[in-house]
């Protein structure tokens, strides 16, 4: 709501800057003003309105914006349920959509509320008041009437729609008729006849007020003289009284859009119809919501394939009653949903640096932005001039509940605690009025009751239950607690009173010094020199605050790398669960206590300076020097834990707190201390790689990780454009598992053969590459001189792949390593490709078992890799091809098993089953040629570590993929 009141209050301000521009152009003179006045003049004010109107309320947010450039008030509009209600039933509060499966009145359209009725003369306009709580969809349903009256769809019985923004009005100081204040406004309708109130004319003008509880309106008649002139000068709230007294054109019809707080200032004489906007009440409104904003282009493409299948699991979870649909009662959480959404899986690398901490800055931006909180009606000040901001006062409330949540790993709270933390120690009589009027308002926006899946609806409580409530968004929790620490507000009782000492004696401090010296010159005792121990005070309290803000960024730390967290999915998969929720087996908890590992990321995201500008627009201030004392502790201790081993999904988790933090210097520091990045088995997202790039790309030119282990993490090529910045920082880049096809060869092509790239070990196993990949990548050799070892395992290349890296292989000099192993060779190509391996002057070894190689063509190779000639000495080139070499065991049959055995649980069970029994029946010839009992019983040994592996391999209890090197 607040971002259309700023709309409407500046919207007369761009209309005269247009004026004047246009009047500074051309000169009040000669023959070409009089063509351009007189071409003005014919035109009809009410289609200059309309146009206008029609300009303004197309324009969205900046917050809009991020859902691409597909995105207009009309193809995202969904009409929320209004339900009419009798005047004694509108101080109902609103009940949400599980409690209650049909509505008490059929739903009616604001059009059906501007019908004429019998018990209301036609010669009086109606008066039609709509109230919603915060977050229903009152602001965009006013935008949504005034662009549909503007095309002539809708109200087409009123010729001239006026809207007012009451934000703006209650600014007003200076009195102002009716039609001052219209051609205040809009000054095209300084002349219009309509508002003249001559005659019947009024009858076709619709007034609009939006946000009433925004203005201080007195009905008293000892209080608000009566009047009936549009012309005459009164204060903006006497002049929208009359209008509501039908003293003032009662022939013209207002719609009046409010709060639940403020439907009592009204007296009900004075209205017409009582109209509650009940947001969307149901999933199939809920899911044409989700639909207008994450669908948006037509076609078949995959961004829409993509956006569909979310839909549909959004809409599975809605179904379920679960409390994301609850949640999404509210348009404004629906709106939530499909930016964090939008956010998690449609990030690019060439739209604005959005992050998860900044949309929920903007959320609360978009609802709370500019809002105070006022003192009713009755105490004699203006709402407006109280200055408490709303948000301030949802920190110091909700958040103070999320805080203690989050201490206490709890994510439901009793009645008892909402009075305990949400109603406080209330003393005075106002305080008592800004705590109704803020658990009337806005407490529902962040608390609902909680849903238990298939035990009942919300509000159903038994005997032996108590009522629960949770936030209606889980991350949000999350986020009003550390907005309440950043801002300070936890602070000890002896920080408190540090800081109110230290002001009271920073005020008295120089007068306290002055007379001290004067003192001391007449009465000579040096006990006064004790008093300037209070110029130490404010140095200790100067410590204490220090101290406080070392306390934050320890616990950002210990939040951020808990033990018992190691085992959760990454904090972006669990804010994507929260979301579509878990289809299929639930993960592995191993804590029995709540995660909340979004707190510190929120915590550092909060200390952005693009968070601060907005928080600060909220009232909500967070000064330089706390984020600078936060951010030089939080690297000390950030660089601690990471000198311990972590978990892939902690150290992403660490990965998006830097991202969060938007800060390239923290970055670089913490960076410094990272010298392997291993991610394995973490599903990634263009999100995640992106976050991954954008920390990646804060390091120096010179920094470069020792090992970025990509493996089983559903890589794309999309996702390796993405990453690109990241791996020119890599020397070890392990892509295993990946399912990456020949076009992704192109870009890693691209990779080596970038000069400033230094990497020097390639894994490419286990992605599906073919000999067009593989051609693709010996274009590097001629060309690149850092690789050193290139693993292409099971990726499909075959003979034709073999030969042709056999005939590239001398254009690169540097290469020490060469893993072909499964990759459906045959004895020739195997041995050309080990012939120019034994030319190659700095190869040292070749992987080439579980190729389909005959007894001979491994004898072969085996020979073939002993340099000949008697200048030999010893073995040149390593060939890997069985766990035997001839008659002997090899001495690398081990890392062949282990290979096997990490693997297989992707490989072709009956294909690797088979080159197990392969090496049984050579280990059983070499051992029959043996004479040594030492050496057979090598061999015995040898053969129960194949058997064990087969074994395992039937029984299916191989361990699942991890990534490994080899």
């Amino acid at each position: 709501m607040s971002s259309l009141h700023r709309q409407l209050s500046q919207l007369s301000g761009v209309w005269r800057w247009r004026r004047r521009v246009m009047f500074s152009l051309y000169p009040a003179s000669g023959p070409h003003c009089r063509t351009l006045c007189s071409s003005t003049s014919e035109l009809d004010p009410i289609e200059i309105h309309k146009r206008k109107l029609l300009l303004w309320f197309r324009h969205l947010p900046q917050e809009e914006k991020q859902f691409g450039g597909y995105f207009t008030p009309e193809t995202m509009h969904v009409e929320p349920l209004i339900l009419e209600r009798q005047p004694e039933e509108r101080t109902g509060l609103l009940s949400y959509p599980l409690q209650s499966h049909t509505p008490s009145s059929p739903p009616v359209t604001v059009e059906q509320l501007f019908e004429p009725t019998q018990t209301w003369s036609k010669d009086r306009g109606l008066n039609v008041l709509l109230y919603g709580a915060v977050g229903t969809g009152k602001s965009t349903m006013v935008r949504k009437l005034v662009l549909d009256w503007c095309a002539g769809t809708t109200l087409t019985q009123f010729k001239l729609l006026v809207p007012f923004s009451c934000e703006d009005l209650a600014q007003l100081t200076k009195a102002t008729s009716l039609r001052d204040l219209v051609s205040r406004k809009y000054l095209h309708l300084r002349k219009i006849p309509l508002l003249s109130g001559e005659g019947d004319q009024a009858k076709d003008v619709l007034f609009l007020f939006n946000g009433m509880e925004k203005m201080r309106l007195d009905f008293r008649i000892g209080s608000t003289e009566l009047c009936s002139d549009p012309n005459e000068a009164l204060p903006a709230g006497v002049v929208v009284v009359n209008l509501l007294r039908k003293y003032l054109l009662p022939e013209a019809s207002i719609l009046v859009t409010t709060r639940l707080s403020a439907l009592d200032r009204i007296p009900q004489k004075y209205v017409s119809h009582y109209a509650q906007i009940c947001g969307f009440n149901d999933p199939d409104r809920q899911r044409a919501y989700f639909t207008s904003r994450l669908l948006q282009q037509s076609g078949e493409n995959p961004r829409n394939r993509e956006a569909q299948a979310l839909i549909e699991l959004l809409y599975l979870n809605l179904q379920r009653e679960s409390q994301l649909a609850a949640a999404c009662f509210l348009p404004s959480y629906c709106w939530l949903t499909c930016a964090t959404l939008h956010f998690l899986h449609f990030t690019s690398a060439n739209a604005p640096i959005r992050t998860l901490t900044g949309i929920y800055t903007s959320f609360l931006r978009l609802n709370f932005g500019g809002e105070v909180l006022g003192t009713g009606v009755g105490t004699g000040v203006s709402i407006q001039e109280q200055h408490n901001s709303l948000m301030l006062y949802v920190v110091r409330t909700v958040g103070k509940l999320a805080f203690d949540g989050v201490t206490h790993k709890r994510t439901s709270f009793s009645d008892q605690e909402l009075e305990q933390w949400v109603g406080g120690k209330t003393k005075t009589d106002e305080e008592l009025r800004q705590l109704t009027m803020f658990r009337t308002d806005v407490l529902d926006f962040f608390l609902a009751p909680c849903v238990k899946s298939g035990k009942g609806y919300p509000g159903e409580v038994s005997e032996d239950d108590e009522r629960r409530y949770v936030f209606a968004v889980p991350a949000m929790q999350e986020y009003l607690a550390a907005l309440y620490v950043v801002l300070g507000e936890n602070k000890s009782a002896l920080e408190k009173m540090t800081k109110q000492v230290t002001v009271a004696i920073g005020q008295a401090g120089e007068e306290v010094s002055t007379l001290l010296t004067i003192l001391s010159k007449f009465i000579p005792l040096r006990i006064f020199a004790v008093f300037n121990l209070l110029k130490l005070f404010p140095r200790l309290y100067e410590q204490i605050s220090s101290h406080n803000k070392g306390r934050i960024a320890r616990t950002m730390a210990a939040e951020m790398f808990r033990t018992e967290d190691s085992f959760n999915e990454d904090v972006l998969d669990q804010v994507e669960q929260s979301l579509l929720g878990v289809h299929g087996p639930q993960p592995q908890q191993r804590s029995e206590s709540q995660p909340f590992e979004l707190y510190p990321i929120f915590m550092g995201g909060l200390l952005h300076y693009g968070n601060r500008v907005h928080l600060q627009q909220l009232g909500c201030s967070i000064k330089s020097t706390t984020v600078s004392q936060i951010t030089q502790a939080l690297r000390k201790y950030l660089v601690r834990e990471l000198s311990k081993p972590q978990p892939p999904e902690e150290l992403m988790d660490l990965l998006v707190l830097l991202y969060e933090f938007q800060n390239p210097r923290l970055t670089t520091e913490v960076l410094s201390s990272i010298r392997t990045i291993c991610l394995p088995n973490i599903r990634m997202t263009p999100l995640k790689c992106f976050v991954l790039s954008s920390v990646l790309s804060c390091a120096p030119a010179s920094y470069c990780l020792e090992e970025l282990n990509l493996s089983s993490c559903l890589l794309t090529n999309d996702m390796l454009e993405m990453l690109w910045p990241a791996f020119r920082h890599t020397r070890n880049l392990n892509l295993q598992f990946n399912s990456l096809g020949p076009e992704s060869c192109i870009l890693l092509r691209d990779l080596l053969l970038d000069p400033k790239s230094s990497v020097r070990s390639l894994q490419l196993c286990d992605n599906p590459l073919l000999e067009s990949g593989a051609r693709h990548l010996l274009e590097t050799l001629p060309k690149n001189q850092s690789l050193r070892h290139l693993s292409l395992m099971h990726t499909g290349m075959g003979d034709q792949g073999a030969l042709e890296l056999a005939e590239r292989l001398h254009q690169h000099t540097g290469l020490q390593e060469l893993n072909v192993a499964y990759n459906n060779i045959g004895d020739n190509a195997a041995l050309t490709l080990v012939d120019a391996c034994r030319e190659h002057p700095s190869i040292h070894t070749v992987h080439m078992y579980l190729n389909p190689l005959s007894d001979v063509g491994k004898q072969s190779l085996y020979v073939r890799g002993v340099p000949a000639g008697q200048g030999g000495t010893g073995r040149r080139v390593k060939v890997l091809a069985s766990v035997t070499e001839g008659s002997d065991v090899s001495e690398d049959w081990h890392p062949i098993l282990s290979v096997i055995r990490e693997n297989a649980s992707s490989w072709d069970r009956e294909r690797v089953r088979q080159q197990l029994q392969v090496f049984l029946r050579d280990l059983e010839w070499g051992r029959q040629q043996q004479q040594s009992l030492w050496k057979r019983l090598h061999f015995r040994r040898v053969e129960k570590g194949v058997r064990q592996t087969l074994r395992m391999l039937e029984r299916d209890t191989l361990p699942r993929t991890r990534g490994f090197r080899k």
